[in-house]
């Protein structure tokens, strides 16, 4: 026979890293569960680069077209997840009170942060690992150091976060959603995702290289396709805005 209180029930929070690791996971299913973010996390991106590598649409210089895209579409990828998806997520999840209920639950709320970037990173390794595999098939050749392209994902990737966060933060759902997207599309067309930066103006592609998905993608690009050391000059930009980001976000966000 078991020994008095061997089933008493024993109150209190779960251990820290246990509930940032569910909160982690929930946000996770949450977001592959949402089609909308699908779209703009998978689909898109696949689309993108499958039709701009097939069809000779854009001038992308010298060599393979995928070579030149591929970079670019990898920091589509932790734009679209990293900034878009995760703001209008945050927004309406203030919107509705959820962002006030857990506030109020054990898990602190920089561990649920902790937790929504958890899920951002987990998201972006499913993203780059498909992108990878289908530009692999259309013939692409990377080079470079891999501890540069990680170095540019995370900072890509703090960047994004921040400012998502920020608008996320400090707009009401409808601004933010609307906000999100009409930034995606700009950023699409005018960060040298798909139209090389060159191809525009020179006053435009001094302000436009400033710009954290130019700053990525060009990082990226300098080391996957032309096998460059590390790109410091690019690490520097999307430090600066990570900073930027992340600090304004951290003081101006409202939980209601």
């Amino acid at each position: 026979m078991s020994a008095a209180g061997t089933y008493t029930p024993k109150p209190g929070a779960a251990p820290l890293p246990r509930m940032i690791g569910a909160q982690a996971a929930l946000e996770t299913k949450m977001l592959l569960r949402n089609g909308e973010q699908l779209l703009l996390t998978v689909v898109i991106p696949t689309l993108l680069l499958v039709l701009f590598s097939a069809v000779d649409i854009v001038d992308t210089g010298d060599g393979k077209a995928v070579d030149f895209l591929a970079p670019g579409i990898l920091a589509l990828a932790v734009m679209s997840t990293a900034f878009t998806g995760q703001a209008i997520a945050t927004g309406f999840e203030r919107r509705y009170g959820v962002l006030k209920r857990l506030g109020a639950s054990p898990l602190p709320r920089w561990g649920l942060m902790a937790a929504k970037t958890l899920s951002v990173l987990v998201t972006e390794v499913l993203q780059i690992a498909l992108l990878t595999v289908i530009a692999f098939t259309l013939g692409w050749s990377p080079h470079g150091n891999p501890v540069s392209v990680l170095l540019l994902l995370l900072l890509g990737t703090a960047a994004f976060s921040g400012l998502g966060l920020l608008m996320a933060g400090t707009l009401k759902a409808e601004a933010t959603l609307a906000a999100a997207n009409l930034v995606f599309l700009l950023l699409l067309v005018g960060g040298g995702v798909i139209v090389p930066l060159d191809k525009f103006p020179d006053a435009a592609q001094s302000v436009l290289g400033l710009l954290p998905i130019s700053a990525l993608s060009d990082g990226l690009r300098d080391v996957l396709q032309h096998g460059a050391g590390m790109p410091w000059g690019n690490l520097g930009i999307l430090a600066v805005w990570a900073v930027l980001g992340l600090g304004a976000a951290a003081k101006f966000f409202r939980w209601e």
